[in-house]
């Protein structure tokens, strides 16, 4: 009996037969060609070494990236997941069937102990807007099946793309259902916008109860810690499965270094932070499914790329993190002067000049930024004060300024903004003058909330936060956790906030808790759909002076 796509890419299954491998490289054209590598010789693997799953990321018309990483003991202290010294061959095959009777592309590459046994492979040459099935094979060992997918040609105006974006993502806060729910729902294309995984050591980084999981390791502070954290999130098989349904988008925020870090600067006083950065940046590229474009030359990662999906959308993703000046006024929440000075960039020169770039030579119908943290306004005071998160766009506001008139003045058709950070779902309206409530709207703004980081969450009435009420162009906020589901097609863009009651145990069914539209050429968003939680799916209800507490706490007084 056939196997659905969804038995397979969902359990991990595997099926069909892996013939002869040729060559190995890690980057396969149009002919196949590959350099042959030496046959690494030693003891054999002697336990399944595909305990991380496999992804993919960053389609292009002709082809993607295909990733996985040998850990037979993934938890190993030293970080090396307890492979031997020595090179590994691993052979990988691509398919237009989920059977793999029909492969398309082969190889071998080699995975090195200098990269933890991670491999990448570059491929390319193949039909645009097509979907693919891939594997692994290392040592008689026969990894999970990925679904994945070449982008459309560049001259086609594709009818629709599935997309869903996700972020924050705390291993100890609860379980990664969220991640399953995503998978189940197939998309295309999957974003994820940073805090991928958390530096704590256990017991640090609590929630209200006590975390449903614990860390290994102590904090990320080294190579081989960064690399053990990686693998204990990759062991998770909700998050394997939501890898091996589409290719990914990533790019990341703090977490995945240290909290609230800036450019150089760490969140507390720390002499070995550069060290540290380079370690984090190091294991990053690892684990994730990045161009060899990527490749760290020490503390320095080369992120911030554009992604074309056809003639429908332009995927410009950003790094809010690596070239920021520190944040103004100590950080946290404050009514700062500072964050208005001119000079203040939350991209850096360079990546302003290639976002604005970008602009000017937009062609696609809609243009969108996948970046990581709150871009409209938040005052959070009733009065005269603006009291603004300094860690958001909030604390670098000329920055904003120039990116926004900057979209605005190329003619932009359809800008939109997707973040993460914030573990809340928001919808906002994007404007050039946030003080004037009247002032047009140039632009969309759809916040996700946590994978699981903060807990079980809270549901409450979809205008209840205090917040809204004190800036008008905020449209929505919920509290309880989940990821954001899309439909782009040539007429709009629709965004359906998925929610889910509870990640303190796993299996919680997901709930579409708000819809929005962004129709083509009309700036701002429309509302369809607003349906609370059943109190029966056991969300907690909050207050809306509660909700705002918790909005700045959980922004502020992180470990």
């Amino acid at each position: 009996m056939a196997l659905s796509r969804r038995t397979i890419l969902l359990s991990g299954a595997t099926v069909g037969a892996v013939g002869a491998v040729t060559g190995g490289a890690s980057t396969a054209g149009a002919t196949g060609t590959v350099v042959r590598n030496r046959r690494a010789v030693g003891r054999p693997l002697r336990q399944d070494p595909f305990t991380l799953g496999v992804a993919s990321g960053d389609p292009a018309p002709d082809g993607f990236v295909l990733w996985t990483r040998l850990a037979p003991q993934p938890l190993a202290e030293d970080g090396l997941g307890g492979m031997p010294d020595r090179v590994v061959s691993v052979q990988w095959e691509i398919a237009a069937d989920e059977a793999f009777r029909h492969r398309v592309r082969q190889g071998v590459v080699p995975a090195r102990p200098q990269s933890a046994h991670s491999v990448h492979v570059e491929v390319a040459g193949l039909l645009p807007g097509r979907e693919y099935f891939y594997r692994f094979r290392a040592e008689g060992y026969l990894s999970p099946v990925g679904r994945t997918r070449t982008a459309p040609a560049p001259s086609t105006m594709p009818a629709a793309l599935a997309m869903a974006f996700a972020s924050c993502s705390q291993y100890e806060h609860g379980w990664f259902t969220a991640y399953r729910r995503l998978a189940e729902s197939e998309p295309e294309l999957v974003l994820h916008l940073g805090d991928y995984q958390y530096e704590y050591a256990k017991d640090t980084y609590t929630v209200p109860g006590g975390n449903p999981r614990d860390h290994e390791g102590p904090e990320t502070r080294t190579l081989a810690n960064y690399r053990q954290r990686h693998a204990q999130y990759k062991t998770d098989a909700d998050l394997q499965a939501a890898h091996a349904v589409a290719p990914w988008l990533v790019v990341f925020d703090d977490h995945e270094v240290d909290n609230n870090w800036a450019d150089e600067i760490p969140e507390a006083p720390d002499p070995d932070f550069l060290a540290r950065r380079a370690a984090a940046f190091q294991a990053y590229y690892e684990n994730m499914p990045l161009r060899r474009t990527s490749i760290p030359r020490g503390i320095d990662l080369q992120l911030y790329r554009r992604v074309r999906w056809g003639r429908l959308a332009t995927f410009h993703l950003l790094d809010t993190r690596q070239y920021r000046d520190d944040q103004a006024c100590g950080d946290g929440y404050r009514d700062c002067a500072a964050a208005a000075e001119e000079n203040r960039s939350i991209t850096g020169a360079e990546q302003e000049a290639w976002l604005l770039d970008g602009f000017r030579r937009a062609d696609a119908r809609w243009d969108i930024l996948g970046q990581q943290v709150f871009f409209a306004q938040r005052d959070n005071n009733a009065g005269p004060l603006t009291v603004t998160s300094m860690d958001a766009w909030d604390g670098y506001v000329a920055s904003r300024d120039r990116i926004t008139r900057g979209w605005v003045a190329a003619g932009v058709r359809n800008p939109v903004v997707l973040t993460g950070d914030v573990h809340a779902h928001w919808a906002s309206d994007l404007k050039l003058d946030y003080a004037d409530p009247t002032s047009r709207t140039v632009g969309s703004e759809l916040v996700c909330s946590s994978v699981t980081s903060g807990g079980d969450g809270a549901d409450s009435a979809s205008d209840s936060h205090p917040f809204l009420r004190i800036n008008p162009h905020l449209r929505f906020q919920n509290n309880l956790r989940g990821y954001v589901r899309t439909t782009i097609t040539p007429a709009q863009l629709a965004a359906d906030f998925e929610v889910l009651p509870y990640v303190s145990r796993p299996g919680a069914p997901v709930h579409t808790r708000a819809s929005f539209v962004v129709e083509d050429r009309v700036p701002g968003l429309h509302q369809t759909y607003d349906r609370p939680v059943d109190p029966s799916a056991a969300a907690r209800r909050v207050d809306p002076a509660e909700a705002a507490r918790q909005t700045v706490q959980s922004e502020t007084l992180r470990p």
